[in-house]
């Protein structure tokens, strides 16, 4: 069982909110704004997750986004989709005490690569549309979060939540730290193509 798969199983139960879509872009006579059809998607997860190194620590950022995760094969679709709506509750209270209308959500899980690797949360940044991003809160899934230090093979999640201004189907740099990376670019190109494949396939299943 593979890193991403064995979170998805140990954190199916646990989530936030469902993030609305952002204005409509032209891709092939498709808006980037429509919601996929569930059930149509053949990526993995490690297609679309940015995965940063540092000496101590794997860190890997996944957006929660319907318009990224339903274009995931089946299974992990669904464990993330529960991942988003079984927090609503707390997500929707953050929104309201910060003024955010449409938080963007993203799942960030740290690796240990070594013993008493220390991970420090709110040192992760976004980098969409020339600003900068903090995560205006985290919502932990793992009991291993507070300790902020894992051993090696240990795993820590959390729900990050970013104001609304966060582009999450443009190219955006993720950072750690000194530790940062653009390759979200070529994967919002991945997804552009796997979201027009989505609906052809969607389409050649209707009677």
């Amino acid at each position: 069982m593979n890193r991403s798969r064995a979170v998805l199983l140990a954190m199916a139960a646990a989530g936030a909110v469902l993030v609305p879509p952002l204005p409509a872009q032209d891709l092939g006579g498709l808006a980037r704004s429509d919601l996929p059809p569930a059930g149509f998607g053949t990526l993995r997860q490690e297609d679309v997750a940015v995965t940063l190194q540092t000496a101590t620590l794997e860190v890997q950022i996944l957006p929660l986004d319907e318009r990224v995760i339903r274009l995931l094969a089946t299974d992990t679709y669904d464990a993330l989709h529960r991942l988003t709506t079984s927090r609503a509750d707390s997500v929707d209270a953050v929104a309201r005490r910060y003024g955010v209308r449409s938080p963007v959500l993203m799942l960030v899980t740290f690796y240990g690569r070594q013993d008493r690797a220390r991970f420090e949360p709110e040192t992760l940044t976004l980098l969409s549309q020339n600003r900068l991003f903090r995560p205006i809160e985290i919502l932990p899934l793992s009991p291993l979060w507070n300790g902020r230090q894992l051993n090696q093979r240990e795993t820590a999640s959390a729900v990050y939540i970013f104001d609304e201004g966060v582009r999450v189907l443009d190219p955006m740099t993720v950072a750690y730290g000194f530790v940062e990376s653009d390759v979200w670019t070529q994967v919002v190109r991945l997804l552009d193509r796997e979201r027009s494949s989505v609906f052809a396939r969607a389409a050649r299943q209707r009677p």
